[in-house]
């Protein structure tokens, strides 16, 4: 299914508490088009990102459950999400994320690069519209890298792609930028 989105962002700011985390934010994203989010760490990147049915998020603070296996993981996610076909999408995302042979292992078996290359499978696998990416190469190895930054390639051709990092490689993929902080 074909969507014309548009994220609009007009004067957005974020306090906890009396500690201004950023304020006066703007941006406009259309299909096609992404946003590189950049900052010093504790400026408010992953707070900006922690938005969720169009949406798919990658992030190191995101959970699977460690005795479960990749494949349980996804079959629960997939019924709470009410994804149909999960199987076959999961099967094809973990070959794809180079886990493939690998859904039956315990997350608890997983590296932390394989963990990394799992939460992009839990990302994709309902074909998000937009795609949200907090420190998006972490934990990877160069063949992980360059996975994720053919996904980041293809999404941001007639989708959203929104990426909060510090790696000036990953910026790259941002047709515009925007920095956080007060």
């Amino acid at each position: 299914m074909k969507y014309d989105m548009q994220i609009i962002v007009r004067s957005l700011g974020k306090n906890f508490g009396a500690q201004k985390v950023f304020k006066n934010l703007n941006f406009e994203l259309s299909d096609g088009q992404s946003l590189a989010i950049t900052g010093p760490n504790g400026s408010g990147k992953t707070t900006l990102v922690r938005v969720y049915s169009y949406i798919g998020l990658v992030g190191p603070y995101l959970e699977l459950y460690e005795e479960l296996t990749a494949l349980e993981n996804l079959r629960f996610f997939a019924r709470m999400r009410g994804i149909k076909d999960a199987f076959n999408r999961s099967m094809n995302l973990l070959q794809r994320l180079g886990l493939d042979g690998r859904g039956d292992d315990p997350v608890k078996n997983y590296s932390s690069g394989m963990r990394q290359r799992l939460k992009y499978v839990f990302a994709l696998l309902h074909e998000p519209h937009v795609l949200i990416l907090d420190e998006p190469t972490s934990n990877l190895d160069v063949q992980g890298v360059n996975t994720v930054y053919g996904i980041m390639t293809e999404q941001k051709k007639d989708k959203i792609l929104i990426l909060a990092t510090n790696d000036q490689a990953d910026v790259k993929y941002g047709d515009q930028q925007i920095a956080v902080g007060p």
